[in-house]
């Protein structure tokens, strides 16, 4: 097993001090989970604890998906070496960058990406910041984004894409046909599946990434492309959009249900300290986290404008499209009143991330909850007008952020991540990366 799957940022959770003696902490904690449940089961789209319990990944009958792309265990296993391998970067803009990335360059399990570079990127990075730009290419040659790169954990519950939901046929999608311009990435919605499917479809075109006839026939691909869809004639079977529906098929295993809170919610009781009960509390309270940020993998498919800062500023590439992409939803439905309304995102394993936000200008989950409790506009380019309603002081005091950042931090963080990660890759190329840098940053020889 190659140093990718050693390399990991594992938080470690800090005891709280704690004075009580065990019988008065049994008492506290039976009071404590006596609230929460009463907290949890509140409101009228709720049902307690199953409201928000993540199912095993194993289970696919249990996860959200497209009946377009029904999951199977032989479309799972093929997904998710195609996640990884490096082999699909084909279509680089200069030879240098050829088969050294992959989809996990930018979304792998150890970190979040400020901004992810894929070709034209070299290195691993250390946490979060990322690859760093190939000086053999051109700043406009590089594959880069112009907002923080989103997270693949929990995507089955995305029915949209992106911090402007632009991929996805349906949900908040549908009646928005006239923005899916032929020619462009949009235009795969016409293709009529989820958010998952059509970014993954999109993606691989865009980050310049394809099936390679002698990557799939000199392979075990062949093989596991002919289990995962025996059911597409032969000359379709092994094209780009299979790739596609395979990773989405991947994507949406990638779930965060060994965190203490999801363990909480399957009846163990202590898999959470008092302290973040009491976090867990003020989420579903006072705090009202949970009107935005719902269901198992709290998040939701609405758009709001809170004021966060834009990615700019040192060590980010700028594209041509920056200013557009600053817009939110707007730069994808053309509608002013979208204007600066970035998709709530899921809140499983930030803390593996330094970066927040869609510009990722705050540094700590913390500097977050901070930022929200005391509900002042940071981005001077978004009107007050286009400020949502939600945007108001939470009157948390210093002891109530400090707790609540210990839940979302701690109490949402599945600790393994890296059991989706594969051993080795059939190409027998190095990965998630693999350019010279990056395979000595990541330990592969040869």
């Amino acid at each position: 097993m190659k140093n990718y799957v050693t390399l990991t940022c594992i938080g470690v959770s800090l005891l709280m001090g704690c004075q009580k003696t065990p019988e008065t902490l049994v008492e506290t904690e039976t009071l404590l989970d006596q609230q929460l449940a009463e907290a949890l089961g509140e409101g009228a789209s709720r049902k307690g604890a199953s409201s928000f319990l993540l199912p095993n990944s194993g289970d696919l009958s249990a996860i959200p998906q497209d009946l377009n792309n029904p999951l199977s265990e032989e479309k799972v296993a093929l997904g998710k070496l195609l996640y990884h391998e490096t082999g699909l970067a084909i279509k680089s803009k200069y030879l240098e960058g050829m088969r050294t990335y992959s989809c996990a360059s930018c979304h792998h399990a150890q970190a979040g990406i400020r901004q992810g570079i894929a070709d034209g990127g070299v290195g691993f990075g250390v946490a979060g910041e990322g690859r760093q730009r190939n000086i053999l290419f051109p700043v406009d040659s590089l594959d880069i984004q112009p907002l923080r790169t989103p997270s693949t954990l929990n995507s089955a519950y995305q029915i949209v894409q992106l911090w402007n939901g632009q991929f996805g046929a349906t949900g908040p999608n549908t009646g928005t046909e006239s923005q899916w311009k032929d020619g462009t990435p949009i235009a795969t919605n016409y293709l009529g599946f989820e958010g998952v499917e059509t970014q993954a479809i999109a993606g691989l075109r865009v980050h310049r990434m394809d099936c390679d006839t002698s990557l799939i026939f000199n392979t075990e691909y062949k093989q596991r492309f002919d289990q995962a869809f025996s059911n597409i004639p032969a000359p379709e079977r092994y094209k780009l959009k299979q790739a596609g529906l395979a990773i989405a098929a991947y994507e949406r295993t990638l779930l965060a249900n060994q965190s203490p809170f999801q363990r909480y919610l399957r009846g163990e009781k202590g898999a959470m300290s008092e302290h973040q009960k009491q976090g867990a509390l003020l989420f579903f309270g006072k705090a009202n986290c949970v009107n935005c940020h719902s269901g198992p993998a709290l998040n939701s498919m609405e758009f709001y404008a809170i004021g966060m800062g834009d990615l700019l500023g040192e060590g980010v590439h700028r594209g041509k499209s920056d200013d557009l992409a600053h817009r939110g939803r707007g730069s994808f439905t053309g509608k002013t009143e979208d204007d600066y309304k970035f998709k709530v995102p899921q809140l499983y394993n930030l803390k593996d991330s330094p970066f927040y936000g869609h510009g990722g200008t705050f540094r700590s989950v913390q500097e977050v909850i901070e930022y929200k409790n005391q509900a002042v506009a940071k981005n001077r380019n978004v009107p007050k007008s286009q400020l949502a309603e939600e945007l108001t002081p939470l009157n948390l005091s210093e002891e109530e952020v400090q707790q609540l950042t210990d839940f979302v931090e701690n109490a949402l963080y599945d600790p393994d991540l890296l059991r989706y990660v594969p051993e080795q890759i059939p190409s027998g190329l190095a990965f998630p990366n693999n350019d010279e840098q990056s395979r000595q940053d990541l330990g592969f020889g040869g």
